[in-house]
């Protein structure tokens, strides 16, 4: 988390939302005043405490730097907090009435935003991200920027609108190169050139937050004519439902995994295999062993995998040192029904404090840490083991631990989709693999509590 000054220093020049009203200032003249900046892999809820000290940053700079002309956010859309299912809508409403109804207020959202109606109501633009992997961070940034400044100019004032329907997945997943979201984004393009229609946006939902509100969405942000926007709204929002079970995501079991690899055979390429069932970008634990074991088990070698979330085994391999011998137990310490711990002897061949420099396309240039990391070197395989958890969606994550995985013959990467835009370029072949952890896709076996019923899919009929 950055506040004030520290923030533009580190988000300038990267592939984020940020970099991009930093753009916009420079472009439009704009006197920018950064409040806040806080990011966290998807996981449990929002601790009051943080949610309190985020809010009151924000709005305290409201009070005191003000008065302002307009506000523009980069949010997430599916923030939950120990206080409020809709964290982003909740914030949305403070500001709102900290700064009334005439400023216009403008957000970008990821692309699995869960969008609420008290989201739309306090927001007078929402922009959410047209791709996945997500490489347009900065494209959407500039396209929020570029309506707010309309407003201010008061060439437009901008209102926007949400259409649902009674489903928390959809639109493929969100998946863009294949599947529904091919067309409606291509949709999105038409819509948004046309005369009152400032921009249109889909959501795929993120149906692991356990909300009212959660599942695919249509936003149309809107100059003058409100008819049309919720004509086009409701059109593409039937597309999306009448779509609704159809899926280009195509897995396959561990053990088909390893023998495909097998099959394969040496090759000049990598090949991938990656575990979306433990995917810590979906909220998954991280801990999962399952597929490691069987890359063991198979006898690979050059291989690498990255990463495991285990502190404790962070811990014990910092105490051996490098070039130390250690036996332990890997993983599987949170969910004991999704995975369990696995006991491995290896060699410590790396030990950092985790920090690295994301590669891209998705967020290039942005710095983030794994926390404490070490790698062990089991059989023929490095394995990164990280105190803090993070989806392993770059290059990155293995070079800054002296690995390359250009080189590597099967690396083993903890992701869905977002892999795919640094891993794909390299690899001859990638696997979605189901070690059956958290982040599967059978939503039926999550104990929903608070999510509207009846819905598809966990409702049928």
């Amino acid at each position: 988390m950055r506040t004030g000054a520290a923030i533009e220093p580190v988000y300038r020049d990267t592939n984020s939302e940020l970099a991009a009203h930093f753009d916009a200032a420079g472009e439009f003249g704009w006197d920018l005043v950064c409040a806040v900046a806080a990011n966290a892999t998807p996981s449990g809820k929002v601790t009051t405490q943080a949610w309190d000290y985020i809010m009151d940053v924000l709005l305290a700079a409201l009070e005191h730097d003000g008065p302002f002309d307009g506000i523009v956010l980069a949010l997430h859309g599916a923030m939950v907090t120990e206080t409020n299912e809709d964290g982003e809508g909740a914030l949305l409403e403070a500001l709102r009435q900290k700064v009334g109804p005439d400023i216009p207020i403008c957000a970008s959202l990821d692309l699995h935003a869960n969008v609420t109606a008290r989201m739309v109501a306090n927001a007078d633009g929402l922009f959410s991200y047209r791709t996945y992997p997500h490489v347009d961070a900065y494209d959407t940034g500039k396209r929020a920027a570029a309506v707010l400044q309309q407003a201010m100019d008061g060439n437009v004032r901008p209102r926007c609108l949400v259409a649902t329907r009674p489903q928390i997945v959809g639109a493929n997943h969100g998946f863009t190169a294949a599947g529904p979201m091919v067309e409606l984004i291509r949709r999105c393009g038409v819509h948004g050139d046309e005369p009152g229609i400032l921009d249109v946006s889909v959501n795929a939902g993120f149906p692991w937050a356990d909300i009212e509100e959660a599942g695919p969405s249509v936003t149309v942000t809107y100059g003058d004519d409100g008819a049309r926007a919720r004509e086009i709204a409701e059109a593409m929002m039937d597309t999306v439902w009448d779509r609704r079970a159809e899926s280009t995501l195509e897995t396959v079991s561990v053990g088909d995994a390893i023998a495909h690899v097998v099959a394969a055979g040496p090759g000049d390429k990598p090949f991938v295999l990656a575990d979306f069932s433990d995917s810590p970008g979906e909220g998954g634990y991280g801990d999962s062993a399952v597929l490691l074991l069987a890359m063991l088990e198979a006898g690979f070698e050059n291989a690498a995998f990255g990463t495991i979330c285990d502190p404790d085994a962070v811990i014990t391999c910092q105490r051996a040192g490098v070039r130390g011998t250690v036996t332990l137990s890997l993983g599987g310490k949170y969910d004991g029904d999704t995975a369990k711990p696995l006991m491995i002897t290896g060699e410590v061949v790396a030990i950092s404090e985790g920090g690295f420099t994301f590669e891209g396309p998705m967020t290039a240039g942005l710095r983030t840490t794994m926390g404490n990391t070490v790698v062990l070197r089991v059989g023929g395989i490095d394995a990164i083991i990280s105190s803090a958890r993070l989806q392993t969606l770059d290059c990155g994550i293995f070079r800054s631990q002296g690995i390359d995985p250009e080189t590597k013959s099967v690396p083993g990467v903890k992701s869905t989709h977002q892999f795919r835009a640094a891993f794909e370029p390299i690899a001859r072949v990638v696997l979605l693999v189901d070690a059956g952890g958290l982040t599967s896709r059978n939503l039926a076996n999550l104990s929903y509590r608070n999510v509207r019923r009846p819905v598809w899919p966990l409702d049928e009929d």
